[in-house]
């Protein structure tokens, strides 16, 4: 091997041959990524040909910055990589920083080091494993920051542990694991993505171009077999079974959550745990599910538990005791346990096998941890997992939950679909049908969906059986929801739970831990399932149920009651940022909002159906308040869906009628203005007599909003204005409680 000597004068020349005894104790190497026909050969070097290419600039730069820092540079393999003083990667796509550039030339040039093609070429996996230090250099010579400072984008560009990046032993990492930092890297010879990761193993084969890269890979593979036989690791692997597991029917992949689940397991010998948290039948269970088989060469066991209660966790690991028994019959610490006995022996017969020192490659998979031993939970059966963790702080541990009060570990919020793509194909695959992107009424259909998981699968799998249209299965969803969905086919992927059940478990915590939270649950069935914020409930009335006034009495005792629904994943807090005159509200997911409507108030309840109409009628500002407009938007969908509902049971709401009357028409929206007015003519009519001053009161916002001028202007008393408005009115459609109110005025 030879290296580049520098000159006191900065000339660059090589050195003899030199053998291991001749090699400087402190060189630099250079990490670049080859540019096509701008490099420079040996020979080329050696005879001082083409100093003006870039790569000769790329070597005299290795050079002058050696110089600096007071070494040699040099320009080799993994050992040599491993054993320099000082590596430098020459980034030659990536601009330097500016210096008092603004945060957009800040954010640009790290775009730029994140997409560079030095962290998809071959050899440069070794070149940055390798060296204990590494200094990242701009195309113009700018120091980007060392490999320690940029650590954790490295991580994030690669997938590859910090605990390796900082010079960890790699034998603890799984062969299946280091391939996989190779495998979006690319090398000119197909050969050598093979042999750019021989250092990476710690093996040597012979190099032979042309063999090709199933025949390198053979290769590779057998001197990796026969290093570790040589180092006698004891073998704790079990075979890959899924069994206790709810299998992954219509999975769409979630590369955002996956990668994020891979990058806090990543290995470094320390207990990784990774909590998935988000609403029931949002995907948490086949998410790990998938995660299992997509990286299940990392781990030399998966092990699956089913913690949805004490016991349930304890026969779990009473399943597993057997397989890891069946593989190793003398595992220590569980040869000697009667399966048959205790369950409490054999938890701490299996918790004690992971725990041996050598065994660290397991994953273990806590499913359905949906009633936590956590802070407010009062709940004689919330389990505390904590117990049922190994004790020794090793291996990976993945915990799913609807809690996000669990804090066990590296927290990771699972929530909707939001791609419409990832929403048809689900139903796609579940309901057998091609072409939905093409189909309109398939679009309608998931986005009413709204990226639930279980919702578009419980469809799709309706819609296999049967012939029914898309437009037909949401009529049918919106019209007669619980009576559809009880009929909707099982879905093994999802156990026992189905659409309308899935949220009961989180139903009955919520009434174990705040009864406010549960009664606000079920008032909020009749308002729309966004933005609903504490000034709308608090109104002040004597009249309202006790719960009411306690739950408006104190925004801390509001806020406590929306942070438990928060908590179970039933409601999220806004985070939108538009402008507001009240407090930020609260959202859920439009499908646990069907729920609420039919399942919690399946029989209807007229008393919280009037409160909501009340509270909504109540907060409808005067035109001439500060800035009313902005709190008569958020009313909008409120009165919608709350005015729906209450069609033709309105006794004594009459006057909150007239008051959506008012918002619609302010808001200008006429038709639906009108329609309010009109239900509370007749109502007032009915319950006051037509010549009380509130309904003529509403009597004058129809005739003055929507009859026609001459109409309006003859209301003064003749049974000719009365026709005259008969006859404009049926032009219209009109309906006859106008009419008739008339005839009775001018009587």
């Amino acid at each position: 091997m030879r290296l580049l000597k520098r000159s006191s004068s900065g000339g660059l020349s090589l050195t003899d041959d030199l053998v291991d005894d001749d090699i400087p104790r402190n060189y630099a190497i250079l990490s670049h990524t080859w540019i096509h026909g701008e490099e420079v050969t040996f020979e080329e070097f050696r005879k001082g040909m083409r100093k003006h290419t870039v790569g000769y600039r790329k070597i005299e730069f290795c050079g002058e910055q050696a110089a600096r820092d007071g070494l040699e540079p040099s320009n080799s393999m993994f050992r040599w990589y491993h054993n320099a003083t000082r590596c430098y990667v020459y980034l030659s796509d990536v601009s330097g920083p500016v210096s008092g550039a603004n945060n957009s030339h800040l954010q640009r040039w790290e775009t730029e080091f994140r997409k560079s093609r030095w962290f998809r070429r071959g050899w440069t996996l070794q070149e940055l494993i390798a060296p204990e230090t590494v200094d990242f250099f701009s195309k113009d010579r700018a120091l980007l920051g060392s490999k320690k400072v940029l650590e954790q984008q490295i991580r994030e560009i690669t997938g590859i542990p910090v605990t390796a990046l900082r010079g960890c032993v790699l034998s603890q990492y799984s062969v299946a694991e280091r391939l996989s930092w190779a495998e979006d890297r690319e090398t000119t010879e197909m050969e050598d993505k093979v042999y750019s990761l021989l250092g990476i193993f710690g093996v040597h084969v012979p190099l032979i171009y042309g063999e090709g890269i199933d025949n390198a890979f053979r290769r590779l593979h057998f001197e990796i077999d026969r290093a570790s036989k040589s180092d006698h690791f004891e073998d704790f692997s079990v075979g890959f079974s899924l069994a206790d597991a709810s299998e992954t029917e219509h999975f769409v992949v979630r590369e955002t959550e996956l990668k994020e689940i891979h990058q806090t397991l990543s290995g470094d010998g320390i207990r990784r745990i990774a909590v998935l948290h988000g609403l029931g039948g949002i995907g948490k269970t086949q998410l790990t599910v998938a995660y299992a088989k997509q990286y299940r060469a990392n781990y030399s066991t998966v092990l699956w538990l089913n913690a949805k209660d004490e016991d349930t966790l304890k026969q779990s690991f009473g399943n597993v005791a057997p397989r890891i028994l069946q593989e190793h019959p003398s595992a220590q610490r569980l040869n000697g346990v009667d399966l048959k006995g205790s369950l409490d022996e054999v938890v701490e017969a299996v918790k004690g096998w992971l725990s041996l020192p050598k065994n660290t490659r397991w994953l273990v998979i806590y499913d359905n941890y949906d009633n936590p031993k956590v802070a407010g939970n009062t709940d004689a059966g919330a389990l505390d997992i904590r117990k049922y963790l190994p004790e020794s702080h090793q291996g990976s541990v993945i915990v799913t939950t609807r809690s996000s009060q669990v804090t066990v570990g590296h927290r990771i919020p699972v929530r909707k679909l939001e791609d419409v793509q990832d929403c048809l194909e689900i139903l796609s695959n579940a309901s057998r049908r091609e072409g939905l992107i093409d189909d309109p009424d398939a679009v309608k259909l998931v986005n009413e969906l709204d990226g639930l998981p279980l919702a578009l699968t419980t469809a799709g799998a309706y819609l296999e059986q049967v012939t029914t249209s898309f437009a037909e299965y949401l009529r049918l969803y919106n019209e007669s929801w619980l009576k559809l969905q009880r009929r909707s086919p099982e879905l093994s992927s999802y156990e026992d739970r189905t659409l309308y059940s899935t949220w009961d478990i989180s139903f009955k915590h919520v009434q174990q831990q705040n009864r406010l939270s549960a009664q606000l649950l079920l008032l909020w069935a009749y308002f729309d399932n966004q933005d609903l914020w504490f000034e709308l409930l608090r109104h002040g009335d004597i009249g309202d149920p006790e719960w009411v006034r306690e739950l408006t009495e104190d925004r801390v005792d509001f806020d406590d009651a929306v942070r438990v629904l928060c908590n179970h994943g039933l409601v999220e807090a806004n985070s939108t940022s538009r402008e507001m005159v009240e407090s930020q509200g609260y959202s859920m997911h439009s499908c646990v909002h069907s729920w609420t409507r039919h399942v919690l108030n399946q029989e209807g309840n007229g008393e919280l159906a009037r409160l909501a109409l009340k509270c909504i009628g109540l907060h409808v500002p005067l035109t001439s308040s500060d800035r009313w407009w902005i709190t008569q938007r958020r009313l909008l969908a409120h009165a919608a869906g709350c005015s729906s509902i209450l069609k033709g049971a309105n006794g004594g709401m009459e006057w909150a009628l007239h008051n959506l009357g008012d918002l619609y028409k302010d808001q200008g929206k006429l038709k639906e203005a009108e329609e309010m007015y009109m239900q509370a003519l007749q109502g007032k009519e009915e319950a006051l007599g037509p010549k009380h001053t509130s309904t003529l009161n509403t009597a004058g916002m129809i005739s003055t909003n929507f009859l026609t001028e001459e109409a309006a202007d003859d209301m003064g008393g003749t049974e000719e204005a009365a026709e005259m408005v008969d006859e404009k009115d049926a032009k219209r459609g009109r309906r006859s409680v106008v009419r008739r109110f008339m005839r009775k005025l001018v009587r």
